[in-house]
């Protein structure tokens, strides 16, 4: 769907954002990966004099109310500073014929390469957490293979969620991936350090599994399987959401689809075939049986009944006749009628149930906003503990390696 910036008062240069009274405007964020990242770019933007913002993390949209003196690109520069992306949403592109779009099915290829690597980890990440889990696997020097095995996962698989706490570090904040790095890449640098100077390196070494918590020798103890896991475990929650993002996506575009495609516009006594985004207000159109009424209007000619399923659930068609209404996308299952068109475009009754359907989908439940108020300073927290738990262990063995297995 296009941007939609409703204003109140004169458009500026800078695409139509300052007014006299409020504006609205819809961004597409870039680079969130987690509610506190939503939580963080609608903090920023809300302390903007005379903005209103809400960010939803599953849409990666932001709807924001703006005053006079702000424009877009303000708004864009002050999320691009937050250490993310932003931009309007393009145009919507014409319909391609339903034919060709069957023969070529629209691809992710995001989607495609956060499988890819879910798929590489997750078969790197099994053996090395059966290695560690059962004590008879462990054959001589099983270590290091696992060693092997965990190294692309961790760096590689890890990789996204390495880049967005680095760039996160370098803006002062922390996010749900400074977690997953931090914690991935301690396990495995803890690993490195006992298997070539500790004693985990050395042959016959095993380790086993138990159900009790007991203080174990650190520097014969590596945690491969830990970073490894992990990896894979939220690149699997990363796809799962990203392909259930993509298919509300769909089932909204699929709704805009409904509505026909061309019409049979009455010029002078002719009937002329033209999309339907050429209509206007008080055009005369023709719809015969079978043919989906191209917008909302008014019936001028003929009796018919039409089939009004997709808008009220009924199955059962409606006699329609001169003076009725019948509205765009519906289907005339009976005779031919000569229709009036009184609203086209984005005040049809289609697009205003796909403007509710979008608006639903951006935005927030009172459960969602404690959950993102939650997330902002969840991360911080734990690793405010973490922090204080190896330097309380510290100070009162005095023992570096037992404080940094605590």
């Amino acid at each position: 769907m296009t941007s939609t910036t409703a204003e109140t008062g004169t458009a500026s240069p800078t695409g139509g954002t300052s007014a006299a009274g409020a504006s609205e405007v819809e961004l597409l964020i870039g680079g969130m990966t987690c509610a506190s990242c939503a939580a963080r770019v609608e903090k920023k933007l809300n302390r903007m004099e005379g903005v209103s913002a809400t960010v939803n993390y599953a849409t990666e949209k932001a709807k924001i109310a703006f005053g006079e003196g702000v424009g877009v690109a303000d708004l864009i520069a002050t999320v691009e500073k937050t250490g993310y992306t932003a931009e309007e949403p393009a145009p919507p592109e014409p319909e391609p014929e339903p034919e060709a779009a069957a023969e070529t099915p629209e691809r992710d290829p995001e989607l495609g390469a956060l499988r890819h690597r879910l798929l590489v980890s997750a078969l790197l990440a099994a053996p090395v957490v059966l290695l560690a889990m059962i004590p008879a696997l462990q054959f001589d020097n099983w270590q290091w293979l696992s060693l092997t095995l965990a190294a692309p996962a961790v760096v590689w698989g890890g990789a996204p969620f390495h880049r967005a706490a680095w760039t996160n570090a370098r803006h002062g904040a922390a996010t749900m991936d400074t977690l997953v790095s931090v914690g991935t890449l301690a396990a495995f640098g803890w690993s490195l350090w006992a298997l070539f100077f500790g004693d985990a390196g050395m042959t016959g070494m095993h380790d086993e599994f138990r159900f009790t918590v007991s203080r174990m020798d650190g520097a014969s103890t590596i945690y491969l399987e830990v970073a490894a896991g992990v990896v894979a475990l939220i690149l699997l929650g990363r796809y799962l959401e990203a392909r259930s993002k993509r298919r509300a996506g769909a089932a909204l575009k699929a709704l805009m689809q409904l509505g026909a495609k061309d019409v049979a516009v009455l010029r002078e006594g002719r009937e002329i075939r033209v999309p339907v985004g050429s209509l206007a207000a008080g055009d005369r159109f023709v719809v015969r049986p079978g043919e989906k009424i191209a917008t909302d209007g008014t019936v001028i000619e003929g009796v018919s009944a039409v089939d009004a399923s997709m808008l009220t659930g009924e199955s059962v068609p409606v006699d329609v006749g001169p003076g009725d209404r019948v509205t765009g996308a519906t289907v005339n299952a009976g005779g031919r009628l000569v229709v009036e068109a009184t609203r086209v475009g984005a005040d049809t009754q289609l697009a205003r149930m796909a403007r509710l359907v979008e608006d639903a989908q951006n935005g927030k439940a009172g459960m969602q906003r404690l959950a993102d108020r939650i997330s902002a300073v969840f991360v911080p927290a734990v690793i405010l503990i973490a922090v204080a738990t190896f330097g309380a262990w510290l100070g009162v063995t005095g023992d570096t390696v037992a404080a940094f297995t605590a």
